[in-house]
């Protein structure tokens, strides 16, 4: 039986603020338990609702040097739908109202504090892993720890190490001097072949530095980071480990996604009676929001932190005219104030037409995937994206901007060879992504037999999580050697 531990900041059902709790809350459940023990390691939060910590089970709790003093470390555990979890508790370190602080210097004492305690705890819970699968920054210095002070006792030996991406763009920096001191790391640990860049100590780098392999969320991603554009400054440490790179697309749970028996919108349908039954959804949305009823109305969703990277600048340079043509436009989200101030002005004057959402909720989410026809997500870099995965399995055409996991996971419709799961435009470029739009309009208004057929090979793709699953576990065999 092969042995491996994922280390992560956040995990569902536990916490999540992002795709990064999808993935670890969904993907231990999903490898061979005939071939591997996956269990994972994660922070106790204050935050944690109270039904989650009802479950966890006090089991011993030890103190470990850190940051010149003695911390404490408590070990709970919990079962979940067969996947053991174990938190480490310390309340100073994981206090306030959500995982992450805006404090970036908070996060990096916290995280160096979990990444030291998620090693130290291995003998106490008599766990050894052939392989430790770190996610993000918050646990890049696990590798860097595993080849410092763990590598003189017997128990570490022989452990390898995978980093895992999920987004370049967030990489734990900070000034030297300070890491240094916090992390109690050696100074030959902080040069620019390892620790060390642009000046400033980074344990993302570090991570990526000393990992046996390192994964991204995507093929297409993968590639991407490799370049100046994509890169965020790491891009030449990850060309020089590309043989150790490789791209493995996420997936969704296939069981709470899934129209067939989606308790949370207002008529389930599949694939095989979608014609029917989807436009149920969609005038139950209609009224719901206010909006004009008519079943014949183009309905683009669009579900997504309201942020830059989003491609948000685009939609608001063409949103006049877009709303000119004969459509619906439904947005759900909240970020940053200008685009959802933005949206709140346009579902004002087209009222009817935009119905701007300026919150998160999961229910509504389903909603929007259940009732549109299209789905917009014109993001300037995606390192894989879960939304288009849910749209293409709620049978919501996916029109998006080839980048990263959205290049991996749409297929353009191509009305020549009748094949295609979307529409896609290349360039960040407005009038581009307008015309993408247009031409989803064109069809499913002049020609809805060929849209029903995106529509079939949408719903018939394959994005469950056992695919990935799959490929992880390739992985830790090629490891584990």
């Amino acid at each position: 039986m092969k042995k491996i531990l994922f280390v992560a900041s956040e995990a569902v059902p536990f916490i999540k603020t992002g795709g990064l709790a999808d993935v670890v809350g969904s993907l231990p459940k999903c490898i061979d338990k005939r071939y591997f023990d996956v269990r994972v390691i994660m922070p106790k939060y204050v935050c944690i609702k109270q039904q989650w910590k009802d479950i966890m089970e006090y089991k011993t709790h030890f103190y470990m040097d850190y940051h010149w003093k003695k911390e404490y470390v408590g070990i709970f555990e919990a079962v979940v739908e067969g996947v053991t979890y174990y938190f480490i508790d310390n309340e100073t370190m994981f206090n306030g109202m959500k995982p992450y602080s805006d404090n970036a210097y908070e996060d990096i004492v916290k995280f160096a504090f979990f990444s030291k305690a998620a090693l130290s705890i291995l003998p106490v819970i008599d766990f050894k892993p052939d392989v430790v699968h770190c996610h993000d920054w918050q646990t890049g210095l696990i590798p860097v720890y595993l080849k410092e002070r763990f590598q003189g006792g017997e128990f570490y030996q022989n452990i390898k190490t995978v980093m895992t991406i999920h987004n370049l763009k967030f990489q734990g920096k900070w000034d030297v001097k300070t890491i240094e001191e916090i992390t109690g790391l050696p100074q030959y640990f902080f040069t620019p072949d390892k620790l060390e860049a642009y000046k400033d100590a980074n344990l993302l780098k570090g991570g990526l530095v000393y990992a046996d392999a390192i994964t991204t969320v995507s093929d297409t991603y993968a590639e991407e980071i490799k370049t100046d554009f994509y890169g965020e400054g790491l891009n030449g440490l990850l060309q020089a480990r590309s043989k150790d790179l490789r791209g493995i697309v996420n997936g969704i749970d296939y069981e709470e996604y899934n129209p067939e028996n989606d308790k949370l919108i207002a008529n389930r349908y599949n694939a095989v009676n979608f014609r029917k039954e989807k436009i149920k959804n969609k005038r139950a949305l209609q009224a719901e929001l206010g909006l004009e009823q008519n079943d014949k109305k183009f309905m683009i969703g669009l579900v997504s932190r309201l942020t830059d990277q989003k491609g948000l600048d685009l939609v608001s340079y063409v949103m006049d005219e877009l709303c000119m043509d004969d459509i619906q436009i439904v947005v759900l989200g909240t970020g940053s104030e200008k685009y959802e101030n933005m949206f709140r002005h346009f579902d004002w004057k087209y009222n009817g037409k935009v119905s701007a959402n300026i919150y998160y909720s999961e229910e509504v989410s389903h909603k929007i995937y259940a009732a549109c026809d299209a789905f917009l997500m014109p993001s300037l870099f995606e390192p894989c994206g879960l939304s288009q995965l849910m749209s293409l399995r709620y049978g919501t055409v996916p029109i998006v901007r080839e980048t990263g996991g959205l290049k991996d996971t749409v297929e353009p419709y191509n009305e020549y060879e009748s094949t295609g799961t979307g529409f896609s435009f290349t360039n960040y470029n407005a009038h581009e992504m307008m015309a993408a739009i247009r031409y989803a309009e064109k069809v499913y208004y002049e020609k809805k037999r060929e849209w029903n057929k995106i529509i079939d090979r949408a719903m018939a793709a394959d994005f469950s999580w056992n695919v990935s699953a799959a490929k992880y576990q390739e992985m830790y065999d090629w490891l584990i050697g």
